[in-house]
């Protein structure tokens, strides 16, 4: 947290120890301390608090190479009786280090020490609150806030100051965030009587941070309204992650305009979360224009769009690019290469990510993280090639994790290859029983072979270990508001228009001779009512909600948090071209740009 204590506005207030030393303030070097710390033993004023409150403030609070905290904390021991002053300045100190721990330890002293004029004072609870942050120790942190208003510091004319600045409630809210009490953090930062953009930065960035990208984004728009505060660069940095995984590409338009704007410095740092802003928001070619224009590139950047190129499909652009990283004398990271290895999963390009793999690790040494063999997988089971994708899981020195045993079901299914699949999902199911996905590709399987039984003792296992599956929810963004829809959704004001355009979309298909595939609905019913099931999921609702609230020249962009099905992949293709439409949905693997009557990613996904 970039939040500083601030410090008592006088300095000559006649209990300042450097009031009566002087000599302290033309100390240069730690040779000359020791001069000064010999002769106050030698003339017994070592003995006077006030001096030795001085010498501690001088190693403690001194600036590198000057800065001693364990020489002040000696002369501290040595004291018979520690001033406020003294405790202050070490507890500050050691807040500010390597070492917070040592500020919780002194202060749990000072509120423990026998002498009645030595407690905790309105200058101890920023710095004290600070290193509970710092320690993530959000049970001490509430006990040292009730020690403040016991003390009856909450309305003392410096912590008011000080709450003016927000630092001890920027303090809390940072506080309750680390720990992931994003409830509390907001009940805090709703109590505070002003908030800087501090305040605000740490509010947005905790529900980004844990996965409330809505709430992140409704508060980045109610900070917009605040007078007296305005977006920095932390905001910005801070609010794209929930931009881009929202799909929000109008507000990451205007988060890029204000950085231009306002002089905000788009270093590597905020240009690669515009980048991936860009690219996660299905502008490509604005991604890659920005990159284009950065001045500073670096091995993150590289990343950012090479990542960008790969998940849009673009696969030979992002070898391209990975070409030019080499070229430019920035050497790929681990990271650049499950960029380029995704790059060539979503192109079908198995040899060129065979080759790659290899020239990781045999010419740039690196060793494959676990990412880099779910790569792999993920390219050998798309290509059907599932027997080698197995091999290649076995032979990992990692135990597999789920996103790779997921990658090789997903496989299985695609090319249905039940007894693979079956091997792989039972190792899921041992890692999470209460998991619904395994269970339902299994039962999916089985329902491609028509084996009902397979199905039922599938479902009846799932229902047994109450897993849950996570629901189709899809997003599309509207004049800068998000607009979130689930299955069969009639939660929104316009769902009659909405499902009025459903129905003429179905009538089109049907004139041009398309006929909804249903055996992607994996349930024992009537045609009838399986082709109802398609016509409402999450992605068409979205899309035909694009339909009747944008101009025909607008792009329609739709978020999907799982794979998009095959039914919707043909139907929208198909949309496109009836209606004249550009169409983009990111599913949870890759980006399908829809326009006339083709997706870019070939039916190859």
């Amino acid at each position: 947290m970039n939040s500083t204590v601030l410090q008592p506005t006088t300095t000559t207030h006649a209990s300042h120890p450097s009031t009566f030393f002087p000599d302290f303030k033309h100390c240069k070097t730690k040779q000359h301390l020791t001069q000064l710390h010999a002769k106050l033993i030698k003339t017994g004023r070592i003995r006077d608090p006030l001096a030795a409150a001085e010498l501690i403030r001088f190693c403690a609070l001194s600036n590198p190479p000057h800065q001693d905290l364990q020489y002040a904390l000696k002369v501290f021991d040595q004291m018979p009786q520690p001033n406020c002053f003294s405790f202050n300045t070490l507890i500050r100190a050691f807040s500010d280090s390597n070492d917070p721990l040592q500020s919780l330890i002194l202060f749990t002293h000072m509120t423990q020490y026998d002498d009645v004029l030595v407690k905790p004072n309105k200058y101890t609870f920023p710095s004290v609150l600070k290193a509970c942050v710092k320690l993530g120790c959000l049970k001490q942190g509430k006990q040292v806030h009730g020690l403040l208003l016991k003390y009856g510091l909450d309305n003392d004319g410096f912590v008011s100051d000080v709450m003016g600045e927000v630092v001890l409630w920027n303090v809390m809210v940072d506080g309750y965030v680390r720990v992931g009490d994003v409830g509390n953090a907001r009940r805090v930062f709703d109590e505070m009587p002003q908030r800087s953009v501090v305040s605000w930065n740490s509010m947005i960035s905790g529900y980004a941070q844990h996965g409330l990208f809505v709430e992140a984004l409704e508060l980045f728009r109610e900070m917009q309204r605040e007078r007296g505060v305005a977006p920095n660069y932390v905001t910005l940095v801070s609010v794209l992650p929930a931009v881009s995984r929202l799909g929000a590409l109008e507000i990451g338009r205007w988060v890029h305009f204000y950085a231009g704007r306002n002089r905000v410095k788009v270093d590597s740092v905020l240009g690669s979360a515009l980048i991936d802003m860009y690219s996660k928001c299905g502008s490509i070619d604005e991604a890659v224009q920005l990159f284009d224009s950065l001045l500073e590139k670096n091995v993150i950047t590289w990343n950012s769009v090479i990542n960008g190129l790969a998940i849009h499909g673009r696969a030979n652009e992002a070898l391209c690019y990975f070409e030019k990283m080499q070229e430019s004398g920035i050497s790929p990271s681990d990271v650049t290469y499950i960029s380029v290895l995704t790059a060539c999963s979503h192109a079908g390009l198995v040899d060129k990510g065979l080759s790659i793999f290899n020239k990781m690790v045999q010419t740039d040494g690196l060793t494959p993280r676990i990412e880099h063999y779910g790569c792999m997988v993920d390219l050998l089971g798309r290509a059907g090639r599932l027997q080698e994708a197995e091999e290649l899981m076995l032979k990992m020195l990692d135990e597999p994790d789920d996103v790779v045993l997921k990658a090789l079901l997903g496989a299985c299914k695609k090319h249905g290859n039940i007894e693979i699949g079956e091997r792989v999902a039972k190792r899921l199911l041992e890692k999470d029983p209460k998991d619904g996905a395994p269970y339902v590709a299994l039962s999916n399987m089985y329902a491609s072979l028509a084996d009902w039984d397979g199905v039922m003792d599938t479902r009846l296992m799932m229902r047994q270990k109450e897993a849950k599956k996570d629901p189709g929810c899809s997003w599309i963004e509207v004049n800068g508001a998000i607009h979130e829809f689930v299955v069969a959704d009639e939660s929104h004001a316009k769902t009659n228009d909405i499902y009025m355009m459903l129905d003429e979309i179905k009538e089109k298909l049907r004139l041009v001779g398309y006929k909804p595939d249903t055996s992607q609905v994996h349930l024992r019913m009537d045609d009838r009512d399986k082709e109802s099931a398609l016509q409402h999921h999450s992605e068409k609702i979205a899309v035909a909600f694009g339909l009747i609230s944008t101009t025909r020249e607008t792009t329609i962009r739709v978020v999907k948090n799982l794979r998009i099905c095959d039914d919707c992949h043909s139907t929208i293709k198909l949309v496109s071209r009836l209606y004249g439409r550009r169409i983009v949905v990111r599913d949870r693997k890759r980006f399908h740009h829809f326009e006339n009557g083709s997706c870019s990613c070939m039916d190859y996904w």
